[in-house]
């Protein structure tokens, strides 16, 4: 039973108790999930993929669960740092522990923790019935707002069961790859073989042709000499029409690899 009268000292006792409590269940909580990985990887190593994928929901909500406790042993610290804002004589607790204390009057019900409880029933006395039930019902937002998402209870999404499923597989060098995964990796190597062969179906024929005539480089006056003449004397070309021609071919023959 919670005391009739608020005591700064008790206050401050049990609040350490809370954080020594809740490491502790923290400590539990983590080598149990490490023994449950093992059982997953061996699962996955024995091809039992629907088990395994059960088993992890569990260590799922597992993990939402300890990143709860931490948050609140990290609001039982903060307590202790501002203790002198939580010893103040109000009806109301001030802006700097305001969250901390809706926080565990919120969510101390939802852990396996004693101290924690008798901390929350300590807390709902110093300020009184109505506070307490604003905080309970997290009226005007008062609780954390990740502690709010980690008390949501829903069913995991299958990215994140394939996900840790990938990272157990992982650790314990086990070879597994999720079948979302895989199709996607079907679906991508068919669309390449599809797309990298019509690229050279859908050219037309004469666009090859002119790759093939196209020279990498217009020839120099250097190369070629003197300017070629026909046999009326007059030059078949000049250098400029040539770069001019040349221009034109290589524009085509980027267009038509385009379409």
């Amino acid at each position: 039973m919670p005391p009739s009268t608020w005591n700064a000292a008790k206050a401050k006792v049990q609040l350490r108790l809370s954080v020594q409590r809740l490491r502790i269940a923290q400590q539990k909580k983590e080598a149990h999930a490490k023994g449950s990985r093992r059982d997953i990887a061996l699962l996955l190593e024995k091809g039992k993929i629907e088990s395994a994928r059960v088993k992890v929901e569990a260590v799922i909500n597992e993990d939402v669960n300890l990143e709860l406790y931490e948050l609140l042993e990290l609001y039982c610290e903060l307590l202790i740092a501002r203790f002198g804002l939580l010893d103040q004589n109000t009806r109301d607790p001030d802006p700097g522990i305001s969250e901390g204390v809706c926080s565990i009057i919120h969510a101390a019900p939802r852990t396996e923790v004693k101290e924690l409880l008798v901390l929350r029933d300590m807390l709902m006395h110093k300020y009184g019935r109505d506070f307490s039930v604003a905080a309970m019902e997290n009226r005007s937002g008062c609780v954390s707002e990740r502690i709010m998402r980690k008390l949501v209870i829903e069913t995991p999404s299958e990215e994140l069961v394939d996900g840790y499923l990938g990272e157990i597989a992982k650790a314990y060098s086990v070879k597994w790859a999720s079948t979302s995964s895989t199709t996607a990796a079907a679906q991508g190597s068919v669309l390449d073989d599809t797309s990298g062969g019509d690229t050279l179906e859908s050219l037309p024929l004469y666009s090859r042709e002119i790759s093939d005539k196209l020279p990498d480089i217009p020839p120099t006056e250097d190369e070629t000499g003197k300017p070629k003449t026909s046999a009326g004397g007059k030059m078949e070309h000049s250098k400029e029409e040539t770069e001019d021609e040349f221009a034109v071919l290589a524009r085509r023959f980027e267009e038509l690899k385009k379409r």
